[in-house]
């Protein structure tokens, strides 16, 4: 009798735990419609797809051998949501990145460089930290290079003039200086550097984070328009990567650091809903074949990524395989760095490249325009 009733309460929790993924799955796949500059709440639901996603795959198989019938929940769950789960994995065959280009290709790095800081604590490896960015940047001999968090000075001949760095191969730039300090003689923000030259130039300016910027480019007889931005960040600080450290070790300091954490997320989720949608608006008024890449500081499965991305491609869901981290801290599944050409290129190859230089993984890809 005892054997009994702990059988079926068991199998009770099970099916209440079970509902509950499946209603805050479902509850998250309304994200591409619900911005979060007024449901910030789906922000935070975004986050944790993958998770939601791995745990109703486990109760399927679970259900199927303890109760068929009830598997059907989860299965059905994860069809509906197939939207979501298309977004967060690439299947395709990953290929050695061949370095040396067809002819009509046209090859875009896109990187944050996080300000030339690195990783390394060591002062003299930091020293060269400049240097080493670059050269692995050229090193892929880019026809388009696209970096966030860059910054640089005025004076020319310095250890700060890092548009001297590219400048030589890459006559071609547009800095969006979105923050200047020591009066204006050091800028920082994001730059796009290219071969070609440009025609036109631009930066829509937020109300806060890195502008969206875009260079109208020609090869040979054609023209294309690149654009790229940087969107709110969490602005999380060292204290609060230990303050997540707290909550990860319950430490009796967690409900303060939760506190925090939670309002950082909550109005970056807000920021970048507004953010998202002024991009979306810019990037429809492209004259030419666009590509958007950039820190979107948001996953795959937010508004902020469908919202930009509509029908354009995703070079990482084309080309790549797994889950495509492309920002090693925090989380095994951030994937927050993107290239999204409209539907007028063709996408040959990709390649995620990490020399842990950054605390994002540099992205490069080489397209080329349909005939």
């Amino acid at each position: 009798m005892a054997k009994n009733s702990l059988r079926k309460t068991s199998k009770t929790i099970f099916v209440v735990i079970n509902m509950v993924i499946v209603v805050l799955f479902l509850l998250a796949c309304l994200s591409p419609w619900l911005n979060p500059a007024k449901f910030w709440w789906i922000g935070f639901l975004g986050l944790l797809i993958p998770y939601f996603i791995i745990i109703l795959l486990f109760s399927v198989i679970f259900w199927l051998i303890a109760k068929p019938k009830l598997a059907l929940i989860s299965a059905v769950t994860l069809l509906i949501g197939w939207q979501q789960i298309s977004v967060v994995l690439a299947f395709h065959t990953k290929n050695e990145f061949e370095k040396t280009k067809s002819k009509n290709s046209i090859r875009i790095v896109d990187w944050n460089v996080e300000s030339f800081n690195g990783l390394s604590k060591n002062k003299a490896i930091r020293k060269h930290i400049r240097e080493d960015i670059a050269g692995t940047i050229t090193d892929l001999e880019p026809d388009i290079i696209c970096l966030q968090e860059f910054n640089s000075t005025n004076h020319s001949n310095t250890e700060t003039d890092n548009i001297a760095l590219f400048a030589q191969d890459y006559p071609y730039y547009y800095f969006s200086k979105d923050y200047k300090r020591s009066n204006g003689v050091y800028n920082s923000g994001c730059i796009i550097f290219s071969k070609y030259p440009f025609i036109d130039s631009g930066r829509i300016k937020y109300r806060v984070a890195e502008s969206l910027i875009y260079a109208d480019v020609i090869k040979g007889v054609d023209t294309f328009r690149i654009y790229t931005t940087h969107l709110q960040s969490f602005k999380f600080k060292k204290e609060d990567y230990d303050d997540i450290e707290k909550i990860k070790e319950t430490d009796e300091e967690m409900l303060a650091a939760s506190k925090n954490i939670f309002y950082k997320m909550k109005l970056a989720f807000k920021r970048r809903g507004v953010q998202a949608k002024t991009v979306a608006e810019a990037i429809a008024k492209s004259p030419y074949p666009s590509i958007i890449c950039g820190d979107f500081n948001d996953v795959p499965n937010s508004y902020t990524y469908f919202h930009i991305k509509k029908d354009r491609q995703d070079v990482f869901l084309k080309k790549g395989f797994g889950v495509g981290r492309s920002f090693i801290a925090l989380a095994p599944t951030l994937r927050i760095d993107y290239v999204l050409p409209d539907n007028n290129f063709n996408i040959q190859q990709f390649d995620m490249v990490d020399e842990g230089l950054s605390d994002h993984i540099m992205l490069v890809t080489d397209l080329s325009l349909k005939k």
